[in-house]
C-alpha cells in the first residue's frame, strides 16, 4: 500500500519560526507519517537526520508532502535536483501551497522540472547581471558601493517566518503590506547569503 509521507523543517537560531503550523497542515492533508526537525539551513542533507529518514522511507508510488518546495533543500538548485531525483524514482511530490503535484502532472512532470531548472538558471544570471550593473554604475559615478536600502529587520523576519510556514507570496504580501518583488528579493537575498557562507566554509576547510 502506497504511503503519504510529510516533511516539515524550520531553521534553528532565528527565534521567529514555529514548527507546529507546518506539522498541522501536513496532518490535515492526510499524511500517514510526518518527519520534522528544527535545524540550521547551513547543514548539509546528511546532517539533517529527519530528512534522511524521510527520504529513506519513500518507495515507488509513495507521496511526499511539504508545505513548500523550499523544505527540500538549502538552495533552488538543490531543491530542483532533489525534485528531479524523486520524480525519476516514481515518487509523487505535492506542495501544500499548490505549486507542485507531480502525480497530477503525469507525463508533463519532467517538463515542469525542466522549466524550474531553466528559470533557476535565468534568475541566477539576471541577479548576477543586476549586481554587476549596479557596481559599475556606482563606480562610474563615484557613489558608495553599499547595497540598496533594506526593509526593516522586523518585516524581513516576518517574511521568513511566513514563508517557512508554507505561506504563498501573495499571502505574505497581504499580511506584510510589502510588494511581491520585495518579498522575492528578501527571500532570494537570504538564499544567496547562505550559498556564499557555504562557499566560504568550503574554501576554509
Amino acid at each position: 500500500m502506497n504511503k503519504v509521507i510529510g516533511y516539515a523543517r524550520i531553521s534553528s537560531g532565528t527565534g521567529t519560526q514555529i514548527l507546529d503550523p507546518q506539522v498541522e497542515k501536513l496532518k490535515e492533508s492526510g499524511c500517514d507519517q510526518i518527519f520534522s526537525e528544527t535545524i540550521s539551513t547551513r547543514k548539509t542533507e546528511k546532517e539533517r537526520p529527519e530528512l534522511m529518514k524521510c527520504l529513506s522511507s519513500l518507495r515507488k508510488g509513495d507521496t511526499l508532502k511539504l508545505c513548500t518546495l523550499s523544505r527540500l533543500g538549502r538552495t533552488q538548485t538543490e531543491v530542483i535536483q532533489r525534485l528531479n531525483d524523486l520524480q525519476a524514482e516514481g515518487i509523487n511530490v505535492i506542495t501544500l501551497d499548490g505549486l507542485v503535484n507531480l502525480e497530477a502532472l503525469g507525463k508533463f512532470a519532467p517538463v515542469l522540472i525542466g522549466l524550474l531548472t531553466g528559470l533557476n538558471q535565468v534568475e541566477r544570471e539576471q541577479i548576477s547581471e543586476r549586481v554587476q550593473m549596479s557596481v559599475n554604475y556606482r563606480r562610474e559615478n563615484n557613489l558608495s558601493l553599499g547595497g540598496r536600502p533594506k526593509t526593516s529587520a522586523k518585516k524581513e523576519k516576518l517574511v521568513y517566518r511566513l514563508r517557512d510556514e508554507g505561506e504563498s507570496y501573495r499571502g505574505i504580501r497581504e499580511q506584510t503590506g510589502l510588494g511581491l518583488a520585495t518579498i522575492r528579493r528578501i527571500i532570494a537575498d537570504r538564499d544567496a547569503l547562505l550559498v556564499q557562507s557555504e562557499q566560504v566554509e568550503v574554501l576554509n576547510k
